[in-house]
């Protein structure tokens, strides 16, 4: 399914887990040390450094450029680090975040109250991940070097819905599913 940013809650609801998306359009990076910066914004009622409302947040530490390149290697990061900061940023509006492994059951939970997805990228393939990266752009915070804000233009970047709006977990099914029963 091809879906583009920013996503609305139409998409959002059609989404379900297991499915297969490409993104065309903006997502933004950020991992820990710029949610940490963002959730401390938003406790002193500061605005955030970009709208983040119908956003996609790739988790992502991309590897300098190489000369003709928009953005060295750009592999998903473990999300849970970001679980702490999550659900305040899917109270603002953050409708979708990409990365690799589980989220807590409060993330999941604020999937549903808040209409918003969760999304794997293919751990190890960043260098493939990176040639959907058309533009990238500094947004914010660059003196955290790979873990800034950075606004990223897409083209097809390749991802699977792990966590729906409604409640669909595709890695719990998948336990249930391929577990051996006696």
């Amino acid at each position: 399914m091809k879906i583009t940013t920013p996503l609305t809650n139409e998409v959002v609801t059609s989404l379900q887990a297991g499915d297969q998306v490409t993104i065309t359009g903006v997502i933004y990076t950020a991992r820990d040390a710029a949610h940490k910066r963002m959730v401390e914004a938003l406790e002193r009622v500061e605005e955030l450094p970009f709208d983040i409302r119908g956003q996609i947040i790739y988790y992502v530490g991309p590897s300098p450029a190489q000369p003709g390149q928009v953005i060295g290697s750009a592999g998903p990061t473990t999300s849970g680090r970001m679980d702490v900061y999550t659900p305040l940023l899917l109270a603002q509006g953050l409708r979708g975040m990409i990365g690799k492994g589980q989220r807590s059951s409060a993330v999941k939970e604020a999937l549903k109250e808040y209409k918003a997805v969760y999304l794997a990228a293919i751990g190890g393939a960043g260098a493939l991940i990176a040639k959907a990266i058309k533009k990238a752009d500094l947004v914010a915070y660059p003196e955290l070097g790979p873990e800034a804000i950075l606004r990223l233009e897409v083209k097809d970047f390749p991802a699977t819905v792990i966590n729906d709006c409604h409640g669909g977990d595709l890695y719990q099914e998948g336990k249930v599913r391929y577990s051996k029963t006696a």
